[in-house]
């Protein structure tokens, strides 16, 4: 993990621009909100997510997330098919603020285009650059 000013960026995984990560694993794509994110909207009071069986597209909406701030939606950093969502969250949203990158993840998918849409995701280097030039302003 490394701090950019006050956020967190961690390894091993890759990153959208609209602030979501993705963990790759056995053919499976776990995604959550960033620290980054999560520090912006503050305290999230209500998460929609997708069922499992729905598909998401890369670049559309597939739920969102309500702070005392905003209601943001979240836009796909993949394609694929939702396999698990993460009931705890639903249940308890402060937990992406807790852990964004732990217990606060999102959705599991199967991603159907893994291969060519991880490649317009940032990597980690890539993400700590750009968390360097968000908080720049």
């Amino acid at each position: 993990m490394v701090k950019v000013d006050d956020y967190e960026v961690k390894e091993g995984l890759y990153y959208s621009k609209d602030y979501l990560w993705v963990e790759v694993e056995d053919g499976k794509a776990k995604i959550g909100i960033t620290d980054y994110a999560q520090k912006q909207l503050r305290d999230i009071l209500y998460t929609e997510l997708p069922e499992p069986g729905e598909d998401v597209t890369k670049g559309e909406p597939f739920g969102t997330v309500e702070s005392a701030k905003t209601v943001s939606d979240l836009i796909a950093p993949l394609t694929g098919v939702v396999e698990e969502v993460n009931s705890a969250v639903l249940d308890n949203p402060g937990l992406i603020n807790e852990d964004p990158y732990g217990e606060g993840w999102l959705i599991v998918i199967t991603p159907t285009k893994l291969d060519e849409e991880l490649k317009e995701l940032m990597d980690f280097e890539a993400a700590v650059k750009w968390h360097e030039e968000l908080v720049k302003g």
